[in-house]
């Protein structure tokens, strides 16, 4: 009876997926009802079966009917649908052990796929409302990428050949242009394969210890992310889990300018007054104190007397070149 099939529905139980199968099957005017138990470890085997889905309604895929879920329907009228895997029998070999269902659902997959008519019921009407306006009044549009042609058929052009390193003395169709190009992909290949991050291992990101890290607080956070061979992310984190709100190579940096500038002042003083110079070797000294504790414990603030001299030092170190420009400016003025 496969040939006079006009429709099949398959169910599936929610209950017990995988397991109880039912199947309605039309020939004509004629309807079958079946019930199947697949199970994984034995065989397929059919069940005696009560009609259930004869009285009910319009029945497509996706359907419920009290436990039972519609997973597949044909009809011939239609176009083929798509096999879920459990029905495919390329897929399941254990289906030939229900003849009764996996014969049918052998014959639906050989049906050839019908071909769809050049203009579909909707674009016909839309076309048809096209052409009850005036197109006088309506600008022309012409469009490179689709050009509709008498015979309803969509052209499109083939796109342009590119030719990366082309040989003036050959045709561009040449084996010599083909074998070029082939190198020079296989090289941008190879170049996108080397320039990917390999992961860096979850051990090697464990064994990242504090004094690790405080090796690289003097350099920005995404230098030492390269020397501890770790992303930029995970670093981050790891900093989080030793209490570092902030990288603390600013502050560092800050204060190594602050003790080079006192060195430089400590060497002029030297000569001039002895007392001063003395004063601002003790400052460094405090500075370069203050430097090794941020290291040890890098969520330390720099202290408020810190950041007053900071800030005096940048005043000072501003009108001083202030006062150069305006010097400056005066022997250019005075010279012409």
């Amino acid at each position: 009876m496969a040939h006079s099939l006009t429709s099949l529905a398959v169910f599936q139980s929610v209950i017990r997926k995988e397991i109880t199968i039912r199947s309605l099957h039309v020939y004509g005017s004629v309807e079958v009802e079946r019930e199947f138990l697949f199970e994984r470890d034995s065989r397929y085997v059919e069940k005696k079966a009560e009609p259930l889905f004869r009285s009910q309604p319009e029945i497509s895929k996706g359907s419920v009917f009290g436990t039972w879920r519609c997973i597949f329907v044909f009809r011939s009228n239609q176009s083929l649908p798509r096999f879920p895997a459990l029905l495919c029998p390329s897929r399941n070999p254990k289906l030939e052990d229900i003849p009764n269902l996996a014969n049918e659902l052998k014959f639906i997959s050989e049906l050839k796929p019908k071909r769809p008519s050049k203009i579909s019921d909707q674009e016909q009407c839309s076309r048809d409302r096209y052409s009850s306006f005036d197109h006088r009044k309506l600008p022309k549009l012409v469009f490179k990428e689709e050009r509709v042609e008498e015979d309803c058929e969509v052209y499109q052009p083939k796109p342009r050949k590119i030719v990366l390193k082309q040989d003036l003395n050959c045709l561009p169709d040449s084996e010599t242009e083909s074998d070029e190009t082939e190198d020079d992909r296989s090289e941008s290949d190879a170049k996108t394969e080397m320039l990917k991050k390999k992961r860096t291992p979850s051990e090697h990101v464990a064994g990242l210890s504090l004094e690790d890290l405080s090796k690289y607080f003097g350099v920005p956070i995404v230098e030492a992310s390269r020397n501890l061979n770790v992303g930029l992310t995970v670093l981050k984190k790891k900093c989080r889990q030793f209490g570092i709100p902030r990288w603390p190579h600013r502050k560092i940096k800050s204060l190594d300018s602050l003790i080079h500038d006192l060195q430089e002042e400590a060497e002029k003083q030297q000569e001039k007054n002895k007392a001063a110079a003395l004063a601002v070797a003790t400052r460094q000294k405090k500075l370069e104190i203050e430097k090794i504790n941020i290291v040890k414990r890098p969520f330390m603030e720099i202290q408020v007397e810190t950041k007053k001299f900071r800030q005096d030092n940048f005043k000072k170190r501003h009108r001083a070149s202030r006062a150069k420009k305006n010097q400056e400016s005066l022997v250019t003025s005075s010279s012409t």
